[in-house]
């Protein structure tokens, strides 16, 4: 790995303020193949943090492991101080999630979805009126509430998605690919949000094969392939004067430099 930025030894030292995520030895084994190579990490509360990386690195595996979604063979994780798998139930209460490809409770109307996800974190029924009719608003989807989401174009999907996962105000967002299918005016509207979210004090976590997007949006990075953390730090540490995306190339390798398909050329 190389070292951007030292990892503290324990989660948080008793002096300072608790990483929003701590990663600590993560390990996610598939049969013969090793999916998640001991990783460590640490996002700094109050960040917008950027994980990157080919497909198959284990990106999408490493934040399953740390939100509670997927056990792991061995390591720890801990949301502002609390351990994932030690205390889940308070760590979750912690965390708004957008995984990749998780089904939706899709014979809900939008509306009726997250008011489901409000009332299943334990708040009461004004508030999350009020917070449903903020968020589908916000979102530019107040005219579609009363639509099935099974009806919903994807971009849709994933708006309803993450209004149920902003719903409770969480202190941690961990949003798996969330501007994939969004169109550019949604995609705006949905960075204007976590900006202000994270403005706030609220971390907000990435995951996106888009390395423009991710430089331009976030102000911490980790690279991470074959299960291994290659490089974390600040956006501007990672890079070393470099566009993010020849620096992920220079750090992944695989780039075909062949001239190869000469049938190809037209003239």
């Amino acid at each position: 790995m190389t070292e951007i930025a030292p990892h503290l030894t324990e989660p948080a030292a008793a002096a300072q303020r608790p990483p929003a995520l701590a990663i600590r030895g993560l390990v996610k084994r598939f049969g013969t193949k090793v999916a998640v190579d001991a990783i460590n990490l640490d996002v700094p509360a109050g960040s917008f943090y950027g994980l990157v990386g080919p497909n198959g690195a284990g990106k999408t595996t490493t934040l399953s492991m740390a939100t509670g979604l997927l056990r792991p063979d061995a390591g720890q994780v801990w949301v502002h101080g609390v351990e994932v798998w030690g205390r889940p139930l308070e760590a979750k209460r912690l965390m708004g999630l957008l995984p990749d490809g998780v089904r939706l409770f899709d014979r809900l109307t939008g509306e009726q979805l997250v008011t489901y996800a409000g009332l299943l974190r334990g708040m009461d029924k004004d508030t999350v009126a009020g917070r449903v009719a903020d968020l589908l608003a916000t979102l530019d989807l107040a005219k579609d509430a009363g639509t099935l989401v099974v009806d919903y174009s994807a971009g849709m999907t994933k708006k309803i998605a993450l209004a149920a996962a902003l719903i409770h105000a969480p202190r941690l967002l961990v949003l798996d690919e969330p501007f994939e299918s969004v169109d550019p005016v949604s995609a705006a509207n949905i960075r204007d949000i976590l900006h202000g979210y994270v403005d706030s004090g609220g971390t907000v976590i990435v995951s996106s094969h888009v390395m423009d997007l991710v430089q331009r949006m976030c102000g911490h990075v980790a690279v991470i392939a074959g299960g291994n953390v290659l490089a974390a730090g600040t956006v501007e540490q990672v890079r070393g004067g470099l566009s993010l995306e020849d620096r992920f190339v220079e750090l992944v390798g695989g780039r075909n430099q062949g001239t190869g398909l000469a049938w190809l050329r037209t003239s």
